[in-house]
């Protein structure tokens, strides 16, 4: 099966969360596991990263960290995302040499160039539909992804609003991975392990 699913870690790590990420990954269509928990002690962070890395390195998912570069050049992630305020990206993959570093660019032409000629491995896009995780994001519009898929070389990765009926005219459209938390950490009718069923 293709890994397509860029997977996005609830705001808040629950008791049953690891069991739960460990019946996810075992469906084996997430390629990347990002832990984003805002508002969270360093000590508390190191604990999950441990833990978290157990179960992505038995699935063969990459772990990526949200926003704080130096924190994930001196932990055993393999990379780290950054949105447009997190610091300088030169700085980044100065430090992130054998890691993975992604952008977001929201929906822009002009972020996107820079983020190439800073060398990321991978670049962001959204918000494309609605999304619960950011209400406020920025739009981003679906021509976009067509005109990186030609002019910029790397994975384009989808984010803002994706589920099972929305999905596929991104991939069709040129993106290679479909950004998700909500979909699976918050469904109403199914349970993550059932949610991430419906991606393939």
């Amino acid at each position: 099966m293709k890994r397509l699913v860029y997977l996005i870690s609830p705001s808040k790590v629950k008791e049953n969360f690891y069991s739960d990420l460990n019946e996810v990954l075992a469906f084996k269509n997430v390629k990347f596991f990002q832990l984003r928990l805002k508002k969270i002690k360093k000590k508390d962070l190191f604990q999950i990263i441990n833990k978290v890395k157990k179960i992505t390195i038995k699935h063969n998912v990459k772990l990526i960290l949200n926003d704080n570069f130096i924190l994930a050049n001196k932990t055993k992630v393999d990379g780290c995302h950054m949105g447009q305020r997190d610091g300088s990206f030169k700085i980044a993959r100065k430090k992130l040499k054998r890691k993975i570093l992604g952008i977001t660019c929201h929906g822009s032409k002009t972020l996107a160039e820079e983020a190439y000629r800073n060398n990321a491995d991978y670049i962001a896009f959204g918000s494309f539909f609605k999304s619960k995780l950011k209400p406020g994001a920025k739009k981003a519009n679906i021509s976009i992804i067509r005109w990186a898929k030609k002019k910029i070389k790397k994975p384009i990765v989808v984010i803002g609003g994706i589920n099972n009926l929305n999905y596929k005219k991104l991939i069709n459209a040129g993106a290679k991975y479909i950004a998700i938390s909500s979909f699976i950490w918050d469904n109403p009718k199914l349970k993550p392990e059932l949610a991430i069923r419906k991606f393939k």
